[in-house]
């Protein structure tokens, strides 16, 4: 078997090396490394906080409904801190979508013609997963799967499309945004939490912070743009003054402590984002400003780099496609009866370990899936690889079309 690997490690590591030395020296690799960290951490977090328990008494077709580790061992909870990333890729978005915005307009490009090009990288994954899904859910309605597991399944498939759509809204907002203080949105939520929270207004108030709260980091970027994050100062203000707050805001104003929405609770910061949530986004993203120089220098290992690459090559895909890669090893498993890890409540710290374990079936699952679909997000294959393009720190280059996209 080694001999068998050892050749296809070889290529690898030619690749790998290939790569590497095609990338322009002076491209922020930090902003690649940012981006993919972001992306995977969200898929990580989904896959352990997100349970779909059977019922398999309902035969021929089990019913399904979602549950969270989270509402049973709230000592978990640290888990939503690590792997709610989206704050960090609105930073790295904005970052890159008021860049590329200031190239186009130097090099005349129109903003219809620039924002065509950055919306349809962002949406052309989508049309496969809509018509997958559709076509999943019409099957198992004519065979008789209960409407609410349909349901539950169907909205656990499209759930990233909040996500694309908040990002679409901001990317076609970039040319009024690109001198607008995070103070501003940041005091949108505080305002609207206020009024939600505070002085008993109506709960659909607080859709408000959807777009607000998500501005916010996206704004950061800008700033980032602008040069104005450049020193390390900057990271340390938004880390100690966004823990600071979030911590104080758990404490004392009852947020809740968990960063993702927890079934059951009365209230999720995630779904609308809270101010507690933002807060977070501020820490987080001045984490990720404090790291920027380590991930330069880690990237200059070939091995890491090409890594990255291929994250960033495949963001759309792999960000679409988790949560169908999970509910298609949980509809497998369910061939055998209720699974430890897969179908059953998760309550105890058995599941946990039986969950981890199931971590890269799902990843083999995703991986199946970005074999059939990624041709959607690369234009059907026809474009050549355009990660290696340049972006310099703090310039204002030619933007890598697939950050932020």
């Amino acid at each position: 078997m080694t001999d068998r690997l050892t050749p296809v490690l070889a290529r690898v590591r030619t690749s790998a090396h290939r790569l590497h030395h095609q990338t322009p020296p002076h491209r922020d690799r930090a902003v690649d490394a940012l981006r993919a960290l972001a992306i995977l951490g969200v898929v990580l977090g989904h896959w352990l906080v997100t349970a779909l328990v059977a019922d398999t008494r309902t035969q021929p077709h089990p019913t399904l409904r979602t549950a969270s580790p989270l509402h049973h061992l709230p000592a978990l909870t640290p888990v939503s801190w690590a792997f709610q990333t989206l704050a960090v890729f609105f930073l790295v978005g904005g970052h890159v979508a008021t860049r590329g915005y200031r190239s186009a307009r130097a090099r005349g490009t129109s903003y219809p013609r620039w924002l065509r090009a950055r919306l349809s990288r962002l949406f052309r994954p989508v049309a496969a997963v809509l018509a997958l899904w559709t076509v999943t859910a019409a099957a198992l309605l004519l065979t008789g799967a209960d409407l609410d597991t349909v349901r539950t399944l169907v909205k656990l498939a499209l759930s990233p499309l909040w996500f694309l759509l908040v990002f679409a809204l901001l990317t076609a907002a970039t040319p009024l945004l690109t001198r607008l203080s995070p103070l501003w949105p940041l005091a949108v939520v505080l305002h609207v939490d206020l009024l939600r929270f505070g002085l008993g207004a109506p709960s659909w108030l607080g859709w408000l912070n959807l777009p607000a709260g998500w501005l916010v980091p996206y704004t950061l970027g800008a700033a980032w743009t602008r040069g104005e994050l450049d020193r390390r100062r900057a990271g340390w203000i938004l880390l100690t003054c966004g823990a600071t707050a979030t911590a104080a805001l758990v404490a004392w104003a009852d947020y809740p402590a968990s960063m993702v929405g927890v079934p059951g609770a009365a209230v999720s910061n995630l779904n609308p984002p809270t101010l507690a949530a933002v807060t977070f986004g501020l820490a987080q993203c001045g984490l990720a400003l404090l790291l920027r120089e380590r991930l330069r220098r880690a990237m200059g290992r070939p091995l890491a780099w090409a890594a990255v690459v291929l994250v960033n090559l495949s963001a759309m895909t792999i960000f679409l496609w988790h949560q169908t890669a999970l509910m298609a090893t949980t509809a497998m498993g369910l061939l055998a009866g209720r699974v430890p890890g897969l179908h059953t409540l998760p309550d105890d710290l058995g599941w946990v370990a039986a969950r981890l374990a199931w971590l890269p079936v799902f990843a083999l699952a995703l991986t199946v899936c970005w074999a059939a679909f990624r041709t959607c997000e690369q234009d059907g294959g026809r474009h050549r690889s355009r990660v290696v393009r340049s972006h310099r720190p703090g310039a204002a280059h030619t933007p890598d079309p697939k950050v932020g996209a």
